[in-house]
């Protein structure tokens, strides 16, 4: 019997195509590979991009026949139809209900948000012990943190997602609970260096120190991680499926990145 209450790891920003869902992904399978029980979470009923990883993981281990880890997943909001009022007493619910049935069971519980603003979000940053938000290497997502000069890169003013993290804070410190681990990573970065990485790296640097988050690395822009999501498969997987993987250097790279990110999330007993 569990005793220790999971820790609830929340990948949440309001921009698609920040690669989030693959991120939470390879931090799923590797939790899993460690031995640590985690459930899923996949409250973006629209996309449900996470919680399609898991069942196309299900069907290449059924297809297959190899013994891959798969974690707990429940996928919140489908309720809602088009057209629907939103109920948010319902999702608040459906929410605590949720947790309640897989905290027993669970050492992570991961919560993959969609890429804008919704109330199921809100509660799920409210409850993240730790937040994880991934930004392709752009001013473009830079502006989900702040508004930032176009000459001189100074930053102007903060921006509604982030006084949305401020409150979420606000909420745990009222709640008595431990302070939220902002992680803010650049994704999908480019394998060349340019003039713009080097200034939003300038720029992200700034702000960590004015908001209060942890500024860590993220992913390169891979073209074999989108080919292995048909498979429910990451590169973690490879290792085990396909000797002659382990040794290519952009395989071998690949692997490196998410180690390295697993390591600098900082998450317990890990």
């Amino acid at each position: 019997m569990k005793t220790r209450e999971p820790h609830i790891l929340v990948f949440g920003n309001e921009k698609g195509g920040t690669g989030k869902s693959t991120l939470a992904a390879h931090v799923v399978v590797s939790l899993l590979d460690m031995g640590k029980s985690v459930a899923v979470i996949d409250i973006d009923s629209r996309q449900r991009t996470l919680g399609r990883f898991i069942e196309n993981r299900e069907a290449f281990i059924r297809t297959s026949g190899k013994a891959l880890s798969i974690p707990m997943y429940v996928v919140l909001g489908a309720r809602n139809t088009p057209g629907e009022g939103v109920d948010e007493k319902d999702q608040q619910n459906q929410l605590q209900q949720t947790l309640g049935d897989l905290k027993s069971k669970s050492d992570f519980i991961v919560v993959d948000c969609p890429g804008n603003d919704t109330y199921l979000s809100r509660l799920a940053h409210a409850l993240a012990d730790t937040l994880v938000t991934p930004l392709n290497d752009s001013f473009v997502d830079l502006d989900l943190l702040a508004k930032v000069d176009p000459f001189s890169y100074e930053i102007r003013s903060l921006s509604l997602y982030t006084q949305r993290v401020w409150d979420s804070r606000k909420f745990r410190s009222a709640a008595e609970k431990a302070p939220l681990d902002w992680v803010v990573t650049r994704n999908r970065l480019a394998t060349l260096g340019s003039h713009n990485n080097q200034r939003v790296n300038h720029v992200l640097k700034a702000l960590k120190k004015r908001i209060n988050f942890r500024y860590v690395a993220g992913l390169n822009e891979r073209v074999i991680y989108r080919e292995l999501f048909p498979q429910g498969l990451t590169m973690m997987d490879l290792k085990k499926l396909d000797e002659g993987a382990v040794s290519q250097a952009s395989h071998v790279a690949a692997r490196f990145e998410i180690k390295t990110l697993i390591k600098e999330l900082k998450l317990p007993s890990v």
